[in-house]
């Protein structure tokens, strides 16, 4: 898991503290060769992790100013020195600091989220993935609203691939997903979740509309091809939680595979003859 971000009220309070203490250093305690001032990069740094590249700028300025006003007011310093070529100079030094930093900030949070949704989803098909399915799943019993979850196993694609080569066998696979796609209802999601195996959530009130939609799935499917059998579960009237849910759709899959024939049923092993 990633670290948390820092959050932008909490960046701004602490960076507010930050510059007034520094600031506060610099006229009462700063005095030549201690060099209070590169305390300026702590908060600046920090504003633009939090906030970008842009509030960092912003911060080195802010850092700047403080830091000539501070040598304007401490009685102990040259203030000849600052108020020459070493003032933009700091300013300078100070905003790229908050440049480089927001831009490197911002730029992680990037990947990271990018990372986040490769994560969530199937390299082949580029569906979300049997981990994303579990939080969608997991989101619909927070609503707590009546659902059914459809498992969908492609017929003979084992055979398919040995025939044709796994190349081919892909390739039907990525087509099945297309095609599902353009068949949800809108509030529906799909995920792949095996080899062969995809599964949908269906918002439907009861097992008998979860039935309906799954038959009309296999037939639109049939028409372009795609030989699909589902199995389904309806909540909460045939599961409580996911497992359960999981377990009655697997279940009604494989009978209506071997009611239909499309799955073989295990050769018996001989008796021994005593």
């Amino acid at each position: 898991m990633s670290a948390a971000p820092i959050q932008p009220k909490l960046a701004v309070i602490l960076s507010t503290v930050a510059f007034a203490a520094i600031f506060v250093a610099l006229v009462f305690i700063e005095k030549p060769g201690i060099g209070t001032g590169h305390f300026f990069y702590l908060p600046i740094a920090l504003v633009a992790i939090a906030l970008g590249p842009r509030y960092g700028v912003a911060a080195g300025l802010l850092a700047a100013t403080l830091y000539t006003v501070a040598f304007v007011l401490n009685d102990r310093l040259p203030t000849a020195d600052v108020l020459t070529f070493s003032t933009p100079i700091r300013t300078l030094t100070y905003t790229l600091c908050g440049a480089l930093v927001g831009w490197f900030a911002s730029r992680n949070r990037e990947l990271i989220a990018q990372l986040e949704v490769l994560a969530g989803r199937d390299r082949l098909t580029g569906l979300p993935n049997a981990r994303a399915f579990e939080a969608a799943v997991d989101r619909r019993f927070a609503l707590g609203e009546p659902f059914a979850l459809l498992l969908g196993d492609l017929d003979n694609l084992r055979r398919r691939n040995e025939d044709v080569g796994y190349g081919e066998g892909d390739l039907v696979l990525v087509r099945l997903a297309e095609t599902l796609g353009r068949l949800l209802k809108p509030g529906e999601e799909i995920a792949r979740v095996g080899g062969d195996e995809f599964a949908i959530l269906a918002t439907v009130r009861s097992k008998e509309d979860a039935a309906a939609r799954a038959n009309l799935l296999e037939r639109w499917l049939a028409q372009d091809g795609l030989d699909v059998t589902f199995g389904w579960a309806a909540y909460p009237a045939e599961g409580a939680n996911a497992l359960g849910l999981v377990r009655v759709a697997d279940e009604r899959l494989y009978a209506r595979k071997l009611v239909s024939g499309r799955r073989a049923v295990p050769p018996q092993l001989p008796k021994a003859v005593g």
